[in-house]
Order: structure tokens, then sequence, then C-alpha cells
């Protein structure tokens, strides 16, 4: 799998938001798109665009139904769930969604990123959610890193409220590239690039 680990402030996403059950989401899910595509001119104003005019982020954000950044699951009485998701596009904190929209504020959080294609979503997004090894903190977000091409996405899970620190040096990560790499280079959750590589420690 395509995997990084990166932390993100908190940041805005502004878009067409729903509810509905936690495992059937696209019969719901897809809609929202249609509508963002829809009306995608009404928000261009307000969202972070690059250099270029384009978007700097569109996301498919979930929350769940209290919009506590809680993961999905089953309710009390052991029901199937009910979640919320968001079609939407980066946007600045104190940006104003027009009449019709909706804004979340996202938290600041340390990532693991898996870049997949559509046709391998759930296999690769059970496969991390089901890994007993990996602590997911909160709800996973989609990013479409080309919005012209919706079947590449990248699946954001959250591993860590706020910045991650090195084990060793204590030391913050907040960019792939210092995060320290396991034997065969998966990056560490623990240490930092300068403490250890390939799963070997730095000699102090």
């Amino acid at each position: 799998m395509n995997v990084a680990y990166i932390y993100k402030d908190t940041f805005a996403v502004i878009g067409k938001a729903g509810q509905g059950l936690a495992d059937n989401p696209q019969a719901w899910i897809l809609p929202l798109w249609s509508q963002f595509d829809a009306n995608f001119s009404e928000i261009v104003g307000v969202i972070r665009r690059n250099e270029n005019g384009m978007p700097v982020g569109v996301w498919g954000a979930m929350n769940d139904v209290d919009e506590s950044n809680k993961r999905w699951g089953e309710n009390a009485t052991g029901e199937p769930a009910q979640g919320k998701y968001m079609a939407g596009c980066e946007a600045d904190i104190d940006a104003q969604p027009p009449a019709g929209w909706t804004k979340w504020i996202i938290p600041a959080q340390t990532y693991m990123t898996v870049k997949c294609t559509m046709a391998a979503y759930d296999d690769v997004f059970s496969k991390i959610v089901n890994d007993p090894d990996i602590q997911i903190v909160g709800t996973v977000h989609e990013r479409y890193p080309d919005p012209g091409n919706p079947s590449i996405v990248e699946l954001w899970f959250p591993i860590s409220d706020g910045i991650m620190y090195c084990q060793s040096c204590h030391m913050p990560i907040t960019k792939p590239e210092e995060f320290g790499t396991e034997t065969g280079g998966n990056p560490s959750h623990d240490y930092c690039s300068n403490c250890y590589s390939d799963g070997t420690f730095a000699a102090k």
C-alpha cells in the first residue's frame, strides 16, 4: 500500500452534508456529490485554491451524528449506526459558507494516509480499520488529490490527536519525511527519522 504519515493542522471543509446508515453509505453519499458538482460555483470564492485557481483539497469528510469527530460504529442498542458525510472543499477556519452549504471544523490530527483506487477502496479500508496494531482515534476522511479523477482517493486515518512526538528524542513529527522507518520501509508510529531507520536505532 502507498502509506504515508502526516500531521495536518485544524482546517474547515465547506460542502453538502447528509446523514444515513453507516453500513450503506453509497445510497445517500452519491447524491451529496451530485449536489456538490451542480452547485460548486457558489463556493468558489470561499474555499482554498492554488495559484491556478483549483481547489487545494476536495474532501469526503466523515463525522458521527453528534459531529464530535468520533468513529462510526454500532449504537448502544446494537443496531446499525448512522453517520454523517460531507462532499466538500477545504477552506479557512473563519470562512463563511453560502446559504445551503455546511461547514465542519476538522481538528488538528496526525494521519496515516493511504492512496488507492476506488476499486480497491473497500479492501484497503477494511484492512486498516481491522488491523489491531493501528489505533484510529476519530473519523476517517477521503481526500481526492486530482479533482478531475475521482477514481483515485487518499484515505486519511487519524492516529493521534494533534502532533506525534518521537518516543526517543521527543522531537515533534509533522511531515512524512520526519517519520522513521521500519524494516522494509514502512513508516514508524513511534520514532523520528533521526533516531530510527529501516528498523534500526541510530548510534548515539
